[in-house]
């Protein structure tokens, strides 16, 4: 799956650094006036005026973040970028621009880099961002991608993770889970592969699931959605390592605690289903799982009536006073401590 079947893929030894960068920016489009100068000089320029500038960093690397045995090029670059927007639109803020930078072995072709980079475009064209630079490198040890996003917002509108009151409601985009559910069924499949080669995978019952591992979206439409419905979140985090790791990182920044309630958390019909072929519970799924690239917020109850009817946004709980502690609240009624398993269970 890394090259195109092309007898004649190009190595890129043969064509050098530059000649890379040609190749893969030459058909790139600029979207917006505050893109001054992009690609092709030692720096690109930017012209935000009064807005204020949001900023976001993040690696991909291979073999931990993702395994190209089952995840095509394309929606790699495509996924690559969303998870850089779904953290500035976090910050209520709109992404502008993007730089990539790539650490690439020799077992990639120039075909299999431009794959890469038609997934970026895709993703660029449809978010209505620019790319405007980064960096190309060599690597021993496969394929690293990082991604710089930039993004803008009027001061009064950005939402940080430590605005969070007693009180607030804790409220929720989409459904949560199915980004993990669908990489346990491409790593199911991937072992029935390595035995049975012969084995053509049959994932027509989990499509959701596996779409929403390889082909992520970020939910721009949400920043729309809350400046048309009058309405800043008190905090605001995206989630990227799982729905309690994420609560717990507004609880400790905003110093207050939680009731999370399981019976109020969105899970997809085909998550349910596919958590009970793998004899998994899916609260724990859709708690620690990650990768969902919702976004996690706090609203204050004065601005329930203007939530309350929407089929993006779901009520899941309440914020309590730090003394209260962070809560989970059973589907009996029975409260147990909320406690953070996802991958930033770590991370402050």
């Amino acid at each position: 799956m890394l090259e195109n079947k092309n007898k004649n893929s190009t190595k890129l030894e043969d064509i050098g650094e530059f000649s890379l960068i040609d190749a893969l920016t030459k058909d790139l489009k600029i979207r917006h006036k505050s893109t001054i100068k992009s690609i092709g000089d030692d720096a690109a320029v930017l012209d935000y005026k009064t807005k204020k500038i949001v900023v976001s960093t993040d690696f991909l690397i291979e073999g931990v973040h993702f395994d190209l045995s089952y995840m095509p090029l394309k929606h790699l670059g495509y996924k690559a970028v969303m998870v850089n927007l779904s953290d500035i639109y976090a910050m209520n803020a709109n992404a502008k621009h993007i730089t990539v930078s790539l650490a690439i072995s020799n077992r990639f072709s120039l075909e299999a880099i431009q794959e890469l980079y038609s997934g970026i475009e895709l993703a660029a064209k449809q978010y209505d961002i620019d790319l405007i630079g980064g960096d190309t490198t060599s690597s021993v040890t496969g394929l690293t991608i990082s991604i710089t996003a930039l993004g803008e917002a009027n001061l009064s509108d950005i939402v940080y993770r430590d605005g969070a009151k007693a009180n607030d409601l804790i409220v929720v985009t989409g459904d949560l889970g199915a980004a993990f559910m669908g990489l346990k069924v491409l790593e199911r499949e991937k072992e029935v592969f390595k035995v049975n080669p012969k084995n053509q995978p049959d994932l027509d019952q989990y499509t959701y699931l596996v779409e929403r591992q390889l082909k992520p979206e970020a939910r721009k439409d949400i920043i729309r959605l809350l400046s048309d419905l009058k309405v800043r979140p008190s905090s605001m985090i995206d989630i990227s390592d799982g729905l309690s790791s994420e609560l717990l990182h507004i609880c400790k920044k905003s110093k207050v605690g939680c009731d999370l309630y399981e019976n109020k958390i969105p899970m997809d019909p085909q998550l349910i289903s596919t958590c009970e072929e793998f004899n998994i519970n899916s609260t724990t799924i859709t708690l620690n799982g990650g990768e969902d690239y919702e976004l996690l917020m706090t609203v204050s109850q004065k601005d329930y009536p203007k939530i309350k009817a929407n089929p993006n946004l779901t009520v899941i709980g309440y914020i309590k006073e730090e003394k209260a502690g962070c809560n989970l609240i059973l589907r009996d009624e029975s409260s147990v401590e909320l406690k953070a398993r996802g991958w930033g269970s770590k991370e402050d």
